[in-house]
């Protein structure tokens, strides 16, 4: 068996209730899950308070929190986990915003994660939920390409679609959200 269907073997019977099935899950995802949160702690440009194990450990803590996944594939897993973990992101940079706004000092998060890339974080992810609503595989290729750091080859694969659709789509993508986060066509 290949390690592909092994993973989406056991994503199945995790989905079914068998605890082995997590348990034999985790060491064959959790190279893939290091570098997705790497990529996406990296990606924030500054040291941010969240490790890469941080990251990956409350992705996969929120989805044993929720309700059990059908899982279909790993690209699948991939993709969620992926998704999970920037809502983290966003959802960090929301509360550093708040919390800007009504403090008199400054601590050691304000100078690791500046207001102004949390706004822009904020504004990503409100754009992102806006163009899944136009064209949600459009939005599909940033999350994986821009949060999952995955290759156009990859992407194409996750998604059944040739590259160069997913080479459009991702040109598309990125002039829709320059546009409806700015207002400014490039």
């Amino acid at each position: 068996m290949t390690r592909t269907h092994q993973i989406t073997d056991l994503l199945q019977a995790w989905s079914r209730g068998d605890p082995e099935g997590l348990e034999k899950l985790l060491p064959l995802v959790d190279r893939e899950l290091q570098r997705i949160a790497h990529r996406l702690i990296l990606d924030e440009k500054t040291g941010h308070p969240l490790r890469t194990n941080d990251l990956v450990n409350e992705a996969l803590l929120s989805l044993l929190e929720d309700e059990p996944i059908d899982w279909k594939s790993r690209k699948q897993f991939y993709a969620i986990v992926a998704w999970r973990m920037r809502n983290i992101l966003t959802d960090y940079a929301r509360k550093r915003l708040s919390r800007g706004q009504d403090a008199e000092h400054v601590d050691i998060d304000e100078v690791l994660l500046p207001m102004k890339m949390a706004k822009e974080i904020v504004d990503l992810h409100e754009a992102l939920i806006s163009l899944a609503r136009v064209d949600d595989r459009k939005a599909k290729v940033v999350e994986l390409r821009y949060f999952g750091g995955f290759t156009l080859e990859e992407i194409a694969s996750m998604l059944g679609v040739a590259p160069t659709t997913v080479d459009r789509d991702w040109r598309f993508a990125r002039s829709w959200l320059k546009r409806e986060i700015t207002g400014v066509d490039e």
